[in-house]
C-alpha cells in the first residue's frame, strides 16, 4: 500500500549537523533575538505591574471572613459559619505559608538570581501548600463540631477564586 506524504517540504541536503534544519522546521526563518540592555530591562520592569502575594493572601482572608459571617447569618447556624471559616482557612493558611517561603524564607534568598533554582523552590512550596491544604481538609471532621461539608467547600472555593479575581483586577489596572 503506498504511503501518502502530507508534508511536501524536503529537508536540506546537508544533514551533517551544520546548518541542518535551521530554517526548515517552520518554513520561515525567525528574526534574530536581540537581548535587552540593562537600561531597557529596567524600563521594562518598571512598566510591569507588581502583584504582592501578601496582598492576595490578605484579600483571601478578608473574603473568607466575610463569607463566614454571611454564611452564619443567612443560615442562622453557627456550625455553618465555622465550617465556612475553616474552609477559607484551609485555603488562606497554606497560601500564607507559600508566600512566606517564596518571598521571605532562607531558601528564597539562596536561590535569588538563579532561575532554575528559584523555580524548583516555587514548585517545592506549591507542594507544601497542597499537602497542608489536604491535611487541613482531612482534619476538619475532628476540629469543627457539627461540620457542614457544603459550608467548608464553599469557603474553600471562595478563597481560591480570589486568585482569578486578583489577576483580573491586575490586568484591568495595567490596561
Amino acid at each position: 500500500m503506498p504511503t501518502i506524504r502530507t508534508d511536501q517540504r524536503t529537508p536540506p541536503a546537508d544533514i551533517s549537523g551544520e546548518g541542518a534544519g535551521d530554517d526548515w522546521e517552520d518554513g520561515v526563518q525567525e528574526p534574530d533575538f536581540k537581548p535587552l540592555t540593562r537600561e531597557e530591562a529596567q524600563q521594562w520592569r518598571s512598566r510591569q505591574p507588581r502583584l504582592s502575594p501578601w496582598r492576595l493572601v490578605g484579600v483571601q482572608a478578608l473574603v473568607g471572613l466575610i463569607a463566614a459571617v454571611l454564611g452564619g447569618l443567612l443560615t442562622q447556624s453557627a456550625p455553618v459559619g465555622w465550617s465556612v471559616l475553616y474552609g477559607a482557612a484551609s485555603g488562606v493558611l497554606p497560601a500564607a505559608v507559600m508566600a512566606w517561603g517564596t518571598t521571605s524564607g532562607a531558601l528564597s534568598r539562596l536561590t535569588a538570581g538563579f532561575a532554575q533554582a528559584a523555580f524548583a523552590g516555587f514548585l517545592m512550596w506549591e507542594g507544601v501548600k497542597i499537602l497542608l491544604t489536604v491535611a487541613m481538609l482531612w482534619s476538619a471532621r475532628y476540629l469543627v463540631p457539627d461540620l457542614s461539608w457544603l459550608g467548608l467547600l464553599a469557603g474553600l472555593v471562595l478563597v481560591l477564586k480570589v486568585y482569578g479575581l486578583g489577576f483580573w483586577f491586575q490586568a484591568r489596572r495595567h490596561n
